[in-house]
């Protein structure tokens, strides 16, 4: 088995255009993976520089492979089983700003960079006013990404061409506005001066983005079969599913900048990220949230099992395509293509994704997941959608705790005075009383759902089935 480096593997040379803040298995298996593919499949010829974000980080081990690693996408794509390896060698070189700031300090005076790519985690993008302009370097990313800016402003002297396309991926909603914003309070901070922010304000351009691809990382099971299969010691797999998505709020000329349509790439260039990440809520959330307790309850432990299952499929099929589907306002088509993508994902052979895991707080991503369908469904159709309330019904079932019918123990995990509210609403064993006083919590709804017409009734009709027919009869009665 061979050592995995630039002398026992091809490495391709390509100028580094691409300034990438973060080495995790996300952005090497999801950002790293598409300028691969859009090398391999346009003139985009790029390749990405890695700046760990934090002290403490991984670009040890990805320069001691010289950037090289493999991604081992898994799952169905139109059916079929795909189970592929391939090796990225986008990554130049890889730089701890915290041990070789001067390095990082001159990615600014090189002029063929044009991008900046982020993923920090939910809590990268944040002002930290105790960050210095002299510091080297400073400790937020935001903090580092204005010294960066800054330096290339005085390098060269203003100069609009050089301004940069920065896209953070982090998991944040808007997370571009967010950026962007703290880059303005580090420029108030330092007192950067006028000219140095219209330069950042008209030359470049921070873009809200979506990314969707599920990445379980390094896969230690599987690994040795893997390098076997390689013939490389490859100590960075990195795992992730097959589908992909990454929306960006930015004008069709930066998608001619970035071709990744050209490759084939499911990269989407939108006036707005807002119905794309409502779509993502509604479409994958939403089900995963109702689909648990009904499968739960149904005797079902994996997603993909409850996909596959001859009632419960059904249930998820008509809460994804006749109900909340319906609530939207993307094209159908896309829509449409959209909610198959994600039934796919769902039935993922290479992933057993337990329904228990996905309980967790119910009713809070209720709230925000399947809430707002319920109402426009109502809205606009006159009636309750039945499989939405179901769900609802289902979820306070399975928070009543106690077991299932073969045996297992039901075991609900909330916030404590969630999972008081529940035990004391049950110990009444009352479905009207427990039906309206979940209803009415504003605790966890903002307001009283008894409000909702039909709702009430209809909730405590479903809790009546579940405990006198079971789950899967009172399923049957809806689909």
């Amino acid at each position: 088995m061979k050592t995995l480096n630039k002398v026992t593997a091809p490495k391709a040379q390509r100028p580094e255009r691409i300034i990438q803040f973060g080495e995790g298995n996300f952005l090497r298996a999801f950002v790293d993976w598409i300028i691969y593919n859009m090398n391999q499949k346009t003139d985009f010829n790029s390749s990405v520089v890695v700046v760990q974000p934090i002290d403490k980080g991984m670009v040890d081990m990805l320069n001691k492979q010289d950037d090289l690693y493999h991604v081992n996408l898994q799952g169905l794509d139109k059916g079929k089983v795909v189970n592929s390896l391939t090796m990225i060698d986008v990554i130049s070189r890889a730089l701890n700003p915290y041990s070789q700031n001067a390095e990082f300090m001159k990615l600014a005076e090189q002029p063929e960079i044009r991008f900046v790519i982020s993923n920090t985690t939910e809590a990268g993008i944040a002002f930290d006013p105790s960050c210095k302009l002299d510091d080297a370097p400073a400790s937020s990313y935001p903090g580092k990404l204005t010294q960066l800016l800054y330096h290339r402003f005085k390098t060269f002297n203003g100069n609009k061409s050089k301004g940069l396309i920065i896209f953070p991926c982090e998991l944040i909603f808007l997370n571009g506005h967010k950026l962007k914003e703290t880059i303005y309070q580090y420029i108030e901070l330092w007192n950067l001066g006028n000219e140095f922010k219209t330069w950042f304000e008209e030359s470049c351009g921070v873009y809200a983005t979506l990314v969707d691809r599920i990445v379980p990382g390094f896969p230690r099971k599987e690994i040795e079969a893997i390098k076997e299969k390689l013939q490389y010691d490859d100590n960075l797999v990195v795992q992730a599913e097959i589908f992909h998505l990454w929306v960006i709020e930015a004008p069709q000329e930066i998608a001619k900048e970035f071709p990744a349509d050209k490759a084939g790439l499911n990269v989407l260039f939108v006036p707005s990220e807002a119905p794309y990440h409502e779509r993502k809520v509604t479409l994958l959330n939403g089900p995963h949230t109702v689909l648990s307790p009904v499968a739960y309850l149904s005797g079902i432990n994996i997603v993909r099992e409850a996909c596959q299952h001859p009632v419960v499929g059904k249930y998820i099929h008509k809460v994804m395509f006749d109900e909340l589907m319906e609530t939207l306002n993307l094209p159908k088509d896309e829509l449409e293509k959209f909610a198959k993508d994600v039934l796919e994902r769902f039935n993922n052979p290479f992933v057993d994704h337990a329904v228990t895991s996905i309980m967790l707080n119910s009713f809070p991503k209720y709230q925000t997941r399947n809430l707002p369908g319920l109402k426009t469904y109502l809205e606009r159709k006159g009636t309750l959608p039945k499989g939405l309330v179901l769900g609802l019904a289902a979820i306070i079932t399975y928070y009543k705790g106690g077991t299932r019918a073969d045996g297992a123990e039901i075991t609900p995990n909330d916030a404590p005075e969630i999972m008081e509210l529940l035990k004391n609403l049950w110990a009444t064993n009352n479905t009207q009383t427990v039906a309206e006083g979940v209803l009415s919590a504003k605790s966890i709804w903002g307001e009283d759902l008894n409000a909702i017409p039909g709702l009430t009734e209809a909730v405590k009709a479903n809790l009546d089935s579940i405990q006198e027919k079971g789950m899967l009869e009172t399923v049957k009665g809806i689909i």
